[in-house]
């Protein structure tokens, strides 16, 4: 059996209608907007499939195959000075900060999308055991909507466990801060996010 790549599942003119959304909307956009954008403009692509964000295999694969084509496409914007900050809330276009020579960043994140075995080798199986693990043992007085709510409002896939949360916070908290001339209702989003999460996985 001949197993697909990347390329195969991506519609011709991917890389430009990435690029043509984002140019349009230089503050970003959520991962759901461009699923929902792609599905649109290539509709007989995997991001249009009928049910492809209800069902837990064709959402692992879909959203696998968006974050690996946009870490691909990154490394090519590198060449140009471009860069592309990859997050399920924000996905935008900017410049390329400038680095100290000889230094590398160890990205996990962007090693896992980049190996498409991982598309390859997940099964439903997995994914349901992910979802599976994440839902056991909920004690919190927190309802399920809200840690769903929660969880997509820090970016989190059914890859993060609890131990994401304070670095996500921390993170969201520094960019979205008051004080750093973030909102005010931006921040109470993201505490009231915080103190779900806090309840749900019991962190303190």
């Amino acid at each position: 059996m001949i197993k697909p790549t990347a390329q195969d599942l991506l519609p011709t003119g991917f890389d430009n209608c990435v690029l043509q959304l984002l140019e349009a909307n230089p503050e970003g956009v959520s991962e759901f907007v461009l699923i929902r954008h792609l599905a649109d403009v290539f509709p007989e692509s995997v991001f249009a499939v009928p049910g492809v964000l209800r069902d837990p295999l064709q959402m692992f694969q879909a959203h696998f195959l968006l974050f690996h084509s946009l870490y691909r496409l990154s490394d090519v914007l590198a060449v140009s000075q471009q860069e592309l900050s990859i997050n399920v809330l924000r996905i935008a276009l900017g410049s390329r900060r400038a680095c100290h020579p000889g230094v590398e960043i160890n990205d996990s994140i962007r090693t896992y999308y980049l190996d498409w075995d991982q598309w390859l080798e997940t099964s439903a199986g997995d994914v349901e055991r992910l979802l599976d693990q994440f839902w056991q043992g909920r004690r919190a007085p927190v309802t399920e909507r809200e840690v769903i709510w929660a969880r997509e409002f820090f970016g989190l896939t059914a890859l993060d466990d609890g131990g994401s949360v304070k670095p996500r916070y921390r993170r969201l908290m520094m960019r979205h801060h008051p004080d750093r001339g973030g909102s005010t209702e931006q921040g109470r989003e993201i505490n009231k996010a915080y103190l779900i999460l806090n309840r749900y996985y019991q962190l303190e």
